[in-house]
């Protein structure tokens, strides 16, 4: 029995030994440079810090009470310990400009590592430097060449209307399922050809929906968890990917027909991607035009129904852009650019929803900023809604009022939806054409209300809980 004693203080010392050295290696950095003019703010407890405090689930046009509570007391920055690293959060527009504009310069992207295990290294929203441009270059050119070609104008049209004519005998839809269908209709016939008919496509959507499902879990790998399921779809959507990519090669299909009509055909033709990374390149092309797409479409419906002056404007714009064109006539890219209150409107959403609440970097080296310090190694998250919701800023923050975009300069530091410098989103664009699109033919077509209590909500990746129900009346 002695023995046993013994045995089970010495595992019981060993354990409490491991504790106290997980918690030195993380908090002991933070009490030498305590010395150090670092900004104000709190640690919370051991290892978790106030990461818990900090996703706190509030509505997202909002700060909610965490950063409310540390502003009031530290100021707009200020010190924490967030996903298990000493942080420096940023409410301030100037330093968030400051870190937006100096990537691989003074921070550099830095999402927690479990998210790499989903998304893969060669993921453009979590590589950095080289690899990082060599797939931003390539996102530019495909949407610079894509954006204003008829075939994808048509496309995002038809998928639009027989969306809204599926619509036509129902008394209520979820709309953020049918903002879904829609953009992932949309988004993977563009990259890589295939149809809403396409077994192949059924095939995507099933894993997608599994892998969208793990990237906002608690990063557990073990079987049957939501993150492993994620893991293991990643895994198959690629497989699904790389079949594509060699049916392309290998198929005698005439060459006129389909050559250069979609991502995938282009990204073909790149020296400078591997085979991995094209195929995270699709992945990533998918997963930006699917969700935060739709998302952005289901945040201006939502305003819209409780902007009545808002949506009568955009219907009499939509109105007459229709009236200019024959009854069959497709949408162009001259008509996109005269929505000039649709893209108010959609400025707008994307300040007061904040689809994108803040990013993660790293400070690579001791950064001085006005009167404190950036500890080398530190994580820094720029808070992005801090900014669109900053009374000092925007006049009336916390109101839905497009009409400020006439008068407000739309790239600028107070307004960064798509993040900023040099990983601003390149598909920012083509996100806000395909809601134009479906915006011209919804508005026309029917009036809509929503439930009382709906909301967009950060959990922290924004979502409406219940779905967005629209109760629907048609226009005719």
């Amino acid at each position: 029995m002695a023995g046993a004693d013994f045995w089970l203080i010495v595992i019981l010392v060993g354990f409490l030994g491991s504790v106290l050295g997980v918690i030195l290696n993380h908090f002991l950095p933070l009490f030498l440079r305590a010395s150090k003019p670092v900004p104000k703010g709190s640690f919370g407890w051991p290892l978790v810090g106030e990461t818990l405090g900090f996703l706190k689930p509030h509505s997202s046009n909002s700060l909610g009470n965490f950063l409310q509570d540390h502003c009031s007391r530290y100021g707009k920055v200020f010190k924490s310990h967030l996903f298990l690293s000493p942080t420096v959060v940023s409410c301030d527009e100037e330093l968030n400009y400051f870190i937006l504009q100096n990537e691989g310069k003074l921070f550099e992207c830095s999402y927690p590592k479990p998210i790499h295990g989903i998304l893969g290294q060669a993921s453009m929203l979590v590589a950095a430097g080289g690899t990082h441009r060599r797939l931003r270059n390539v996102a530019l050119s495909l949407v610079s060449i894509t954006k204003s070609k008829p075939e994808f104008l048509n496309d995002i049209e038809i998928t639009a209307i027989r969306i809204l004519h599926s619509w036509k005998d129902k008394r209520h839809v979820v709309f953020s399922e049918e903002a879904r269908k829609f953009t992932f209709n949309v988004i993977v016939k563009q990259v890589l050809g295939l149809t809403p008919e396409d077994s192949k496509t059924t095939t995507i959507l099933e894993d997608f929906l599994t892998f969208m499902r793990g990237l906002i879990s608690l990063p557990l790998y073990i079987p049957g968890t939501p993150y492993a399921r994620a893991v293991k779809a990643r895994s198959r959507i690629s497989s699904t990917v790389k079949a594509i990519i060699e049916e392309r090669r290998t198929s005698s299909y005439d060459e006129n027909s389909r050559k250069g009509s979609d991502f995938l055909e282009i990204l073909l033709s790149v020296d400078t991607l591997s085979e991995d990374e094209k195929v995270s390149f699709v992945l990533d092309s998918l997963l930006g035009g699917y969700e935060t797409t739709s998302l952005l479409m289901a945040l201006v419906v939502y305003f819209l129904a409780h902007s009545p002056s808002a949506l009568q404007q955009l219907k009499v714009e939509h109105e007459s852009i229709r009236s200019m064109k024959q009854k069959e006539e497709y949408l162009n890219w001259e008509d996109y650019r005269q929505m000039e209150f649709t893209h108010k409107v959609i400025n707008e959403a994307l300040r007061f929803g904040n689809i994108v609440k803040f990013v993660h970097r790293k400070a690579l080296k001791d950064v001085r900023f006005r009167d404190y310090q950036i500890p080398s190694g530190w994580k820094v998250l720029p808070i992005l809604s801090a900014i669109h919701l900053d009374p000092s800023l925007h006049s009336n923050a916390l109101k839905f009022h497009p009409w400020r975009w006439e008068s407000q300069d739309q790239v600028s530091k107070r307004f960064s939806p798509f993040g900023g410098g040099s990983r601003c989103c390149p598909g920012s664009e083509l996100a806000k054409l395909e809601v134009a699109f479906f915006l011209h033919h919804l508005v026309q077509n029917f009036r809509w209300r929503t439930e009382d209590d709906e909301q967009p909500g950060a959990y922290p990746y924004v979502e409406f809980q219940k779905g967005l129900v629209l109760y629907l009346e048609s226009c005719s």
